[in-house]
């Protein structure tokens, strides 16, 4: 028995936080190198994407360009190992960093998608709500020759485009009241929710321990978790590649790929389960 099934078999009820590393086996890439630092430039911030049209208009083409592929990315099987321990009932709740939707797409029922979604688009003025495939549509229908533009792929359904003029990028208006369409996340400089925060830490607190699976914890919302967590003397592990901001509360720290680590959790689910998740297409 490896350390990490010692950890897992000894908490009957864990509290779950993923990060990007659980979503890089299935062709979404994530921020951070493995000392936690930027690989790229950060992300658009709330500020700058609420008040410049220009950010407005280089998000949405380079959201156009990236949601080709993110928006048919399929589970992989960090998820499966994850929904598996859920079925076990070994999961109090499940709080991703994600806007993936994937933990869901294989199996969790019990998550908090503490960042969003980036499946839906909001009216920022109105509270409108929409599909981000509709969304997507309309984007193509006012911008048709962005399409086709081949490009890299960049986190969370952004794409690298560097050297384009989007001065003539056209971002649809909200449907109902004109107003400024957001996808249905937390920029940077924007509150996670307070019900989602609240519920999570409830979780938290319930759990017997706490596993962190794919995130270096350098972002507040998640790190806070790690933190209460330790304070309240429960033993908190990680699976991720490299430094986290927690390694000090670390009981266990397992630098691995996730899906290498928790392989053991596909082995003991049911066969078709493991082949399932094996053969998973990445995006």
């Amino acid at each position: 028995m490896t350390p990490l099934q010692h950890f897992i078999e000894s908490h009957p009820r864990l509290f779950v936080l993923t990060g990007a590393g659980c979503s890089t086996a299935s062709g979404i890439p994530d921020y951070r190198d493995r000392d936690g630092l930027w690989k790229r430039a950060p992300p658009v911030t709330f500020t700058a994407f609420m008040q410049e049209l220009p950010t407005r208009r280089r998000y949405w083409a380079r959201s156009l360009v990236g949601w080709r592929r993110f928006g048919h990315a399929q589970p992989n099987a960090t998820h499966h190992a994850l929904a598996a321990l859920e079925r076990q009932g070994k999961v109090e709740l499940l709080v991703t960093q994600n806007v993936d939707g994937l933990h869901q797409r294989a199996g969790n029922a019990n998550v908090v998608d503490l960042h969003g979604r980036l499946d839906t688009v909001r009216c920022m003025a109105c509270d409108w709500r929409g599909s981000r495939h509709d969304f997507q549509r309309a984007l193509v229908e006012r911008n048709p020759h962005w399409a086709d533009l081949d490009a890299a792929d960049a986190p969370d359904g952004d794409a690298d485009l560097e050297h384009q003029d989007f001065a003539s990028f056209d971002v649809p208006p909200c449907p109902r009241c004109g107003g400024i369409v957001k996808p249905d996340v937390v920029f940077f400089g924007e509150n996670v929710p307070r019900d989602r925060v609240a519920a999570a830490m409830d979780a938290c607190r319930s759990a017997d321990a706490m596993l962190v699976v794919g995130s270096s914890l350098m972002v507040y919302s998640g790190y806070r978790f790690a933190h209460a967590a330790a304070q309240a003397g429960k033993p908190v592990a990680a699976v991720t590649l490299g430094r986290t901001r927690a390694d000090a509360l670390l009981a266990l720290k397992v630098d691995a790929p996730c899906e290498e680590a928790l392989d053991f959790m596909l082995a003991s689910a049911s066969p078709d389960m493991a082949l399932h998740a094996v053969t998973a297409p990445a995006a």
